[in-house]
């Protein structure tokens, strides 16, 4: 797992949230084994992490599918991605306040 979490911080799954949450990637649950299909057997932490999702970077929610909310626009960095809420569950987060 990649990690960056702090004594007294409250994590959440990213998937919990939703359109205008902010924050902090905290880490990834590499205890997803679940793999994507291609060629290398990449599992969804690791392809997370190639695309930005790694601790101490700043997060926004910018947008839902409607209805059902999946999958969800998150804007890491300067790049936005469209999650599917499944992929997002691997994500931890600390929210803004």
């Amino acid at each position: 797992m990649l990690s960056a979490t702090e004594p007294g911080s409250a994590c959440v799954s990213l998937a919990s949230l939703h359109k205008g949450a902010r924050g902090v990637v905290r880490s990834i649950l590499s205890a997803d084994s679940t793999a994507l299909g291609d060629s290398a057997g990449s599992t969804i932490s690791r392809r997370l992490a190639e695309l930005g999702f790694v601790p101490g970077e700043p997060f926004h929610v910018i947008e839902e599918v409607w209805p059902g909310g999946d999958p969800m626009a998150v804007r890491v960095g300067s790049s936005v991605f469209a999650l599917r809420r499944r992929e997002a569950h691997a994500v931890l987060v600390e929210v803004a306040s």
